[in-house]
């Protein structure tokens, strides 16, 4: 009763209006004026806040209701701030910073991933507050920096100064846009690799005397697409991760650049240097030895058949998949709480990709971590991005009646 959707709206929308993506060396291209709005939401809603500087101009924000201290519950509701690039405005149909409304729908970037999941974790912790309700112990509410380059300056950076951490974390909620009739438990693993293809550079009109590293990375690609992917997508996980084609170990290429090294215009010369980025998504059942090994196999064999090749291979990131035990309370009564207010049962879910959840459960070791929000996985990082103004509003209530439950209080 707390909760008043025009309000939940407004504050989705004015999140939204500030661009929040990270831009190195553009002045104001940061988090900076959106987490400002966030530290005086939360003050004039009358809640402490602790601003942190973990970067020229990106700080986290942490506020919280209830009491703080040993032996008491704590549960955290981590939201971040920033947004990936709206990329060509012509690509948008809108303008994408206006946070316009149509149909029942917000739309901008970060409508979906996260502003709206930020405005309902907000507006979920300060409506216990307006009920007078005080739990026994304390709700956290953070907005950090950085989760969509990796979530290492935001909130690894929290794990890490031990403000979230099993000795004193008991739960905590991420709202991503997972759709306000899913739980999501987990997430796939990932490993990022750089490979450099070095050939021999000769003139452009006699190749002959040459070896392109483009063609042999053409080469490597044709085995990644002909050898490896049709054995990947044999790989089934049992984790529920959605959609169903992501239920299989995946592999793409996120770059590829090929010239002379060192040289940033064409030249008359044969490719010496090609580069590619691969992303390569791997299930529980498998490993990132078993995906490095995949790819040296390949790499061994265009390097054995053509004379004056040879390879690098680096890894980029490694993040290993999570998944939150089946028996979690936090999951309980999450699903209890959509049950209660939208009248159905979620369905239970994992990510394709991965999230904050990665940090939580490795350096802040807190294994009771889950992903709800409103906004569709799918609306994430596209044009036109949007969300529902029900689901935005049921979230809210969602996660207000779940916040109850676990803390329990008054």
């Amino acid at each position: 009763e707390r909760i008043n959707a025009e309000e939940v709206v407004e504050l989705t929308r004015a999140l939204v209006r500030i661009p929040s993506v990270y831009r190195p060396g553009e002045p104001g291209a940061n988090e900076a004026e959106v987490a400002a709005f966030v530290e005086s939401w939360f003050r004039r809603e009358g809640l402490p806040v602790e601003v942190q500087d973990v970067a020229p101009s990106r700080p986290n924000i942490l506020a919280w209701v209830g009491e703080k201290g040993p032996g008491r519950r704590c549960l955290l509701l981590e939201g971040h701030t920033d947004v990936v690039t709206e990329g060509d405005p012509k690509d948008w149909t809108r303008p994408p910073f206006a946070a316009e409304m149509s149909d029942g729908r917000i739309y901008g970037r970060g409508a979906a991933d996260m502003k709206g999941g930020l405005a309902a974790a907000m507006f979920a912790a300060d409506a216990l507050r307006r009920a007078g309700f005080r739990p026994r112990g304390s709700l956290e509410i953070s907005g950090t920096v950085d989760e969509e380059s990796g979530g290492f300056a935001g909130v690894a950076h929290l794990a890490h100064a031990g403000r979230i951490a099993a000795s004193r974390t008991d739960h905590v909620i991420i709202p991503e846009p997972l759709d306000v009739d899913r739980v999501c438990v987990g997430h796939r693993g990932v490993h990022w690799y750089r490979v450099v293809l070095h050939g021999r550079v000769a003139h452009g009109s006699m190749p002959f005397l040459g070896a392109s590293a483009i063609d042999a990375m053409g080469d490597l690609l044709h085995r990644v697409r002909t050898e490896l992917e049709p054995t990947l997508a044999m790989r089934i996980t049992t984790m529920p991760v959605v959609p169903e084609a992501a239920r299989r170990a995946t592999i793409n290429v996120n770059s590829l650049i090929g010239g002379q090294a060192g040289e940033s215009l064409q030249t008359p010369c044969v490719a010496d240097r090609c580069t590619a980025i691969f992303d390569r998504r791997f299930l529980v059942e498998e490993s990132v030895e078993a995906s490095r090994a995949e790819i040296v196999r390949l790499l061994e064999a265009v390097v054995g058949n053509e004379r004056g090749f040879r390879y690098e291979i680096e890894d980029l990131m490694i993040v290993e998949p999570v998944l939150t035990p089946d028996d979690a309370p936090l999951i309980r009564h999450l699903e209890d709480a959509v049950e209660a207010v939208l009248g159905r049962r979620p369905q239970r879910v994992a990510s394709p990709g991965t999230y904050d959840h990665k940090h939580v459960a490795r350096i802040g070791g807190v294994t009771s971590c889950v992903a709800y929000g409103p906004g569709r996985l799918e609306q994430a990082h596209q044009p036109d991005e949007w969300c529902a103004v029900d689901d935005l509003v049921a979230a809210t209530k969602v996660m207000a009646l779940a916040l109850v439950r676990l803390l329990g209080g008054e």
